[in-house]
C-alpha cells in the first residue's frame, strides 16, 4: 500500500534514512586572527612573563634594539612584548626567519642634515628570541626551507590566549553598551464626546 505522503511504507529490517549531522562551529572557538593585534600581544607577553620559562639575556637592560636607535627600550618588559609579537608574526606567516624580523623591526636611520635611510634592527635579539621560543616549543625550524613555523603546541597556546582576549573584549563591550531605554508609554487620548 501507499501512504498519504505517496511513499511506500518502510519494510521491517530495511535501513532507515539517516539524519545528516551538521557540524556546528563551536561558539567559543577563536583564533589569533579574530582578535586585535595589540590586545593579543599584551596578553601573550603577560603569559610569557608569568610562565617564567624564558631566560632573559644578561644584556636585556643595556642593549639597543637596532643601530638606528639612540637608547635602550624604556619598558622593562620589552623582551616579552617583542617575543609575543614574533610568535604572532610566525603564526600568521610561516617561514619567517631572522632576516625578515630584522626588516620588520627596522626603522629610519637619521643622518643629521642628510636624508634618512632604512636600517635593519638587531639580528641577535631576533635570533635569541626565536631560540627561546623554540626551547619553549612554540616554534620550530622548517625542515625543507628557511625560517620558522608555529608548532601544534604553539598554535594551541596562541588560540587559547586569543579566545581569552576575545571573551574579555566581548564582556567589556557588553558592559560598556548602554542599556536600551524602555519604550515610553503611549499618551492617553481624551475620549471623544
Amino acid at each position: 500500500g501507499v501512504t498519504m505522503s505517496g511513499k511506500a511504507p518502510a519494510k521491517k529490517g530495511a535501513p532507515r534514512d539517516k539524519k545528516v549531522k551538521v557540524k556546528k562551529e563551536q561558539p567559543g572557538a577563536f583564533t589569533l586572527k579574530d582578535v586585535p593585534a595589540a590586545d593579543f600581544i599584551a596578553a601573550m607577553a603577560e603569559h610569557l612573563k608569568k610562565g617564567n620559562k624564558m631566560r632573559l639575556p644578561k644584556w636585556v637592560d643595556l642593549v639597543k634594539t637596532g643601530k638606528f636607535k639612540e637608547l635602550a627600550p624604556y619598558n622593562p618588559n620589552w623582551y616579552y612584548i617583542r617575543a609575543a609579537s614574533m610568535v604572532r608574526k610566525v603564526y600568521l606567516r610561516p617561514g619567517t626567519g631572522v632576516g625578515a624580523f630584522k626588516k620588520v623591526y627596522g626603522g629610519p636611520q637619521r643622518n643629521g642634515s642628510q636624508p634618512s635611510h632604512f636600517e635593519t634592527s638587531s639580528g641577535s635579539i631576533a635570533r635569541h628570541i626565536l631560540k627561546q621560543l623554540q626551547h619553549l616549543g612554540f616554534v620550530e625550524h622548517i625542515k625543507t626551507g628557511k625560517g620558522r613555523r608555529v608548532t601544534h603546541t604553539g598554535q594551541k597556546w596562541c588560540d587559547t590566549i586569543a579566545g581569552n582576549v576575545a571573551r574579555k573584549n566581548a564582556a567589556a563591550a557588553a558592559a560598556a553598551a548602554p542599556a536600551p531605554a524602555p519604550a515610553p508609554a503611549p499618551a492617553a487620548t481624551p475620549a471623544a464626546n
